[in-house]
């Protein structure tokens, strides 16, 4: 008898978990990833304005080259290492708790800009920059209101977000400082990032995982090496973070020396490599908007991954081969295409893969990829197009993506074992 009450009692709860799992309906769920898309377009237009603006705001201020260098450098080690800190807080305090953190740092971000009468103030005004992570809080959103198999489709419009920040904080920034001043963007940002914070706020529901997920993880430390290492022992993880981190750090390289490559090797002016940006932001809208959701529908995640580092070894061969800027909008073009694939297929792999406790944590790991290329590329780069010059960048992407696409073909990623129960 027992028995047959603690069964009952048992089959109670799994009814009334089921039941708490759809506390949200599907039109609520619509309307906070739309909410989500919001803040995250704001969040990268911010971003990408100020990052228009700062090197005439350091060079203002008496900044040389050397130092701006050191100045990337510091916010990119700081977001490198604020990007797992930061996944691991919305696991265990809510996505909209850390969408909160995220914008309110913005503020304090913008705001040291604004008041940055000197270097050593500038500089400061990078720290905040290790809980800015606008896009991994949108993203972590989003895993938590989707079923996987809707995951990549919704996580590939964020994308989207992306190319509307890049297009409009480019314009924004420049000619806000070109007509009222080198501070206003940052004004503008500190605006922009109050109104994030309260859309986040008030939008944003307390709980946007189910209840019977919402639970502290085994350890509570923000940062644990040993918690990174037990996610990298998931099936399937650590290869297929392997093959997110090589795949496009070739061409990352490229993109970080770009502003001395478009003035030295492709001619350009500031206002053409800004038409150049834009054109790369429009691109990523299209793709992700348009292109990225339709295939996971007709193919699997693997044949898409395959598909992508194999774009990329011929973007590599493209790259090796050009001479003229319009070479380079040709090669473009695979380039967004398998930029937005990767990081969409790859977000979407990893997060299924591991228990959906530790999401956010795997897309703070994720979201570290890029600001760890952030960090080593200006060092690389510079020596890669110094003595090889630019086809180094190609040839090389041509040479991993090769080795990659073969490991792929052989390998057997073992992604059917997904999701703790």
């Amino acid at each position: 008898v027992s028995t047959m009450s603690a069964k009952n009692s048992s089959e109670g709860e799994e009814k009334a978990s089921g039941r708490r799992n759809d506390t949200l309906g599907e039109a609520e769920k619509g309307q906070v990833i739309c909410v989500a898309y919001v803040i995250a377009a704001l969040d990268l237009t911010l971003l990408f304005m100020q990052m228009g603006v700062t090197p005439y705001l350091a060079k203002s201020l008496g900044l040389d080259s050397v130092g701006f260098g050191y100045l990337q450098t510091i916010f990119g080690v700081l977001q490198l290492v604020g990007g797992y800190i930061f996944g691991r807080f919305a696991d265990q305090f809510g996505a909209r708790a850390a969408l909160i953190l995220s914008c309110a740092s913005g503020s304090v971000f913008f705001l040291l800009m604004s008041l940055s009468s000197s270097i050593p103030i500038l500089f400061l005004s990078r720290l905040p920059g290790v809980f800015m992570h606008g896009m991994p809080g949108a993203q972590k959103v989003v895993t938590d209101v989707t079923a996987p198999s809707q995951r990549a489709v919704a996580l590939g419009k964020l994308g989207f977000c992306f190319g509307v920040g890049i297009i409009g904080g480019s314009s924004m920034g420049g000619v806000l400082s070109t007509k009222f001043g080198v501070y206003v963007p940052a004004y503008v940002g500190l605006v922009g990032s109050l109104i994030n914070t309260l859309i986040a706020m008030v939008w944003i529901p307390a709980q946007t995982k189910p209840k019977s997920d919402h639970h502290m993880t085994e350890h509570s430390d923000l940062f644990s090496i040993g918690e990174i290492l037990r996610l990298m022992k998931f099936p399937g993880v650590m290869e297929v973070f392997l093959v997110k981190v090589f795949a496009g750090l070739p061409i990352g390289l490229f993109m970080i020396m770009f502003s001395i490559i478009s003035m030295d090797f492709f001619g350009l002016e500031a206002v053409e490599s800004g038409y150049l940006m834009s054109y790369f932001g429009v691109l990523q809208m299209v793709f992700q908007g348009l292109v990225v959701g339709k295939l996971t529908s007709h193919c699997t995640e693997m044949t898409l991954l395959r598909l992508t580092v194999l774009v990329f070894a011929g973007v590599g061969l493209g790259m090796a081969l050009m001479r003229t800027v319009w070479h380079y909008c040709i090669v473009t073009v695979p380039l967004v295409f398998a930029f937005s694939t990767l990081g969409t297929i790859t977000d979407s792999i990893l997060t299924k893969a591991v228990p959906s406790s530790d999401t956010g944590a795997m897309l703070g790991i994720c979201a570290s990829v890029q600001p760890l290329t952030r960090t080593v590329g200006p060092t690389i780069g510079g020596v890669l197009y110094k003595q090889f010059g630019v086809s180094s960048f190609g040839y090389l992407q041509l040479m991993v993506n090769v080795g990659l696409f073969v490991y792929l073909l052989k390998s057997k990623i073992p992604l059917e074992e997904m999701k703790s129960k």
